[in-house]
């Protein structure tokens, strides 16, 4: 069997930690002038996050009330998109509270906001994180090895952060200025200095706030992986960049000669780190420009002064989605053309143009500075960078348009010119949870690029000042749900959800039947392997194929990729042959329906068995509650049974018996704890075991209570058919 596995080990409810102090942001004066004043706190934290890396967020309605109004939606705003990309995860009004549960989470500092009906914004006031620049903004930290040099040093260890305060331009300036361990104000050696800018939009405390800076500086330095030095965080200009020079070698033991300083900046700020050493060579030894949106005009006579003067030039850049990514291919030609020297830490596939990246362009940057270093290549899993991104112009392709690695555009049409918040609302959080994308006003329309994205199915639909609207530019429609729309990325992780060559796979087909059950004519899909006969002496075993709540019959084909998935696996031969009925379950008595209905019109146009053992029953969600009620009630009537993301119920009035003797397989599934029934399907279990209930459980499948999972669910269901 060559089935892809998806699924991992079963987590148990375990301890969950709050956001603490800990990961506050070091207190500074400036910062600590800086800050506006906050809501009093409230008795229980708003976020949780479980050890396994999911963020919890339970805000009470009466504050949200009480602070702005009635409001329609409540949505928490944070660098939770892909590419730590700004994005918007929806939160959803259950009694007193807006909840909602977001991840796994990779590893990272992560921000957010409160923002209710697109304007409305207000602070997490039980996290006592706080952001300088940005008032509103909260801070997390979610552990791990990719994070290691983001978390705080242990007591003691750590540098140090001061302010500098000094004159320029006739007003009075302050800096950020970090010292290594041990350094002291007086002693026989200078240090050298590393003056770290910030860009537009951003302060100098970003860097301690959201950059992490400190944390990094601390760790590396007490690894030993970097020389000691005196870093300094700024955002000055041009001009008031020379008068704080002066102000730092005054004021600290700092070497003054070029070799002995470095300057770093990111967006902005590393455009002017660019100019230090192309526009004036001679003033800095080392020079990075992290995401530097633009460069001077480089001149050839340049090129012997900057390569004698400069020792490092180093240029980062994260993916497509980074406004730097073109320029940055620019400057690299121009500086090829120019012969002066430098090197690229390579394309940051997952990276934007943000701190998350930042943060890992300074770990490596600094290891790099005053010291003789060996390795100059780009870091692992960084990619060339080959030619600028341009996607199609406004209007001329269907959306999305789907780009190389894994990008895609979306664009609206110009019906919503006047529109004052678009977002492309999708599954593209962690395990196909959904976010919420901010498009920007592009001329008279709103675009945006998202990425990368796995291979895999997406869905989505356009969020226009608050209403759902269909994206009419692309021509997919899901007949349950009018404002979907779909798209395959295509890819190896998404090969059995692709379409198998055509005409070799195997046929969906209408099937209209008379309901007793609904009074009406009703209508089934029904799938037949390829080569299906009629005629064949042994019937097909078939398998019963249930949507959830909110669906129909046809979901399980238009979203669930149902025909791709059998198809695939039939031509992979890890398929018994059947026929795959897919039914309406949007019934009174679902019971009723199948047996009287469904089954009965199934058998008599198809060539499919009666035989207990050649018959299969599962179902999603409301579906998958539908399969565990025939189980119940009619134990043996199918071999064969399945539940995707669904609960058991009470034990009361089951037999137990008759259950476990006519039942080959009872094979259950779950998302994770972003699928809102991963409580009641644990409490199942326990009353299954207690039952003596004979089952099977692989695990929970990483994801919500959306497709991604049924998916996946049917990819590890459909082979197991009919084997026993």
């Amino acid at each position: 069997m060559t089935t892809e596995h998806y699924h991992g080990r079963l987590r148990r409810p375990g301890v969950r930690r709050r956001v603490s102090a800990a990961f506050t942001a070091v207190v500074i004066a400036l910062a600590a002038a800086l800050l506006a004043p906050q809501p009093a706190a409230a008795d229980t934290p708003w976020l949780d996050v479980s050890q396994d890396r999911y963020a919890s967020f339970t805000v009470p309605a009466a504050y949200v009330q009480e602070k702005l109004g009635t409001v329609s939606q409540v949505v928490v705003e944070g660098n939770f998109g892909p590419s730590a990309t700004w994005a918007e995860f929806g939160l959803t009004r259950r009694g007193d509270v807006w909840s909602g549960v977001l991840g796994a989470l990779a590893p990272g500092l992560y921000h957010y906001q409160l923002t209710a009906d697109d304007t409305k914004t207000i602070k997490d006031p039980t996290n006592s994180t706080s952001v300088a620049s940005h008032p509103l903004l909260s801070t997390f930290l979610v552990a791990g090895d990719s994070a290691r040099w983001l978390v705080d040093a242990p007591a003691g260890t750590g540098g140090a952060i001061g302010t500098l305060t000094y004159r320029t331009g006739g007003a009075q300036q302050s800096a950020l200025v970090w010292t290594p361990p041990g350094y002291a104000a007086k002693g026989p050696k200078g240090y050298p200095a590393l003056f770290l800018q910030s860009g537009a939009g951003a302060a100098a405390t970003d860097w301690l706030d959201l950059g992490r800076s400190k944390q990094i500086l601390d760790n590396l330095s007490a690894a030993g992986a970097m020389r000691p030095m005196v870093v300094v965080l700024s955002d000055a200009d041009d001009r008031q960049l020379t008068d704080l020079r002066k102000a730092v070698a005054d004021t600290y033991r700092v070497l003054r000669d070029p070799a002995h300083q470095a300057i770093a900046g990111v967006a902005d700020g590393g455009t002017q780190a660019l100019r230090a050493a192309l526009a004036k060579p001679g003033q800095f030894g080392y020079v990075g420009s992290f995401s530097g949106t633009s460069a001077p005009a480089i001149d050839r006579k340049h090129a012997t002064a900057t390569n004698r003067g400069v020792k490092l030039l180093r240029l980062y850049t994260g993916n497509v989605t980074d406004p730097a990514y073109n320029p940055t291919y620019r400057l690299m030609k121009a500086l090829d053309r120019a012969d002066v020297r430098f090197e690229f830490d390579g394309v940051n596939p997952d990276g934007g143009a943000n701190w998350t990246t930042w943060q890992e362009n300074l770990a490596d940057f600094l290891p790099r500075l005053f010291q003789h270093v060996s390795d100059h290549r780009p870091s692992p899993g960084h990619q060339p960078l080959r030619r600028e991104f341009t996607p199609p112009p406004a209007g001329t392709t269907p959306t999305p348009f789907v780009s190389e690695g894994g990008f895609v555009t979306f664009e609206t049409t110009t019906e919503f010119t006047n529109a004052q918040h678009v977002t492309v609302w999708a599954n593209i959080a962690p395990g196909g949870s959904w976010l919420r994308v901010p498009l920007t006003r592009d001329g008279d329309r709103w675009r945006a690029t998202i990425g990368p994205l796995k291979p895999w199915f997406y869905y989505y639909r356009l969020i226009v000042d608050r209403v759902a609207v269909k994206d009419t530019s692309n021509p997919t429609t899901v007949t349950s749900e009018p404002m979907w729309s779909t798209f395959l990325l295509p890819g190896p992780g998404a090969r059995l959800l692709s379409d198998v060559p055509a005409g070799r796979g195997g046929t969906v087909e209408s099937m209209t039947y008379p309901s007793t059950v609904a009074g009406q004519d009703r209508t089934a899909l029904v799938w037949t392997p390829p080569g299906y006969d009629p005629n064949r002496a042994q019937p097909y075993p078939v398998l019963y194929l249930q949507h959830g709540s909110g669906q129909s019959y046809t979901d399980w084909v238009e979203m669930g990729r149902a025909k791709q998935i059998l198809d695939n696996q039939f031509l992979d031969g890890d398929l018994t042959p059947m026929v795959v009925v897919m039914g309406n379950g949007n019934s009174s008595n679902f019971n009723r329906e199948l047996l009287e209905n469904i089954v009965p019109m199934a058998r008599a146009r198809y060539h499919i068995s009666s035989d207990p053992s050649q018959q299969a029953l599962a179902g999603l969600s409301m579906g998958g509650g539908q399969a565990l009620g025939v189980l119940r009630a009619y134990p043996g009537e199918f071999a064969y049974v399945a539940a995707l993301s669904a609960g058991f119920g009470s034990g009361t009035g089951v037999d137990v018996a008759a259950i476990n003797n006519g039942t080959k397989m009872l094979r259950l599934y779950v998302g994770d704890r972003t699928d809102f029934v991963y409580p009641s399907f644990l409490a199942s279990l326990t009353t299954l075991d207690t039952l003596g209930i004979r089952y099977e459980f692989d695990g929970v499948t990483p994801g919500p209570h959306g497709w991604d999972v049924w998916q996946k669910n049917l990819i590890d269901l459909a082979p197991r058919l009919f084997k026993r």
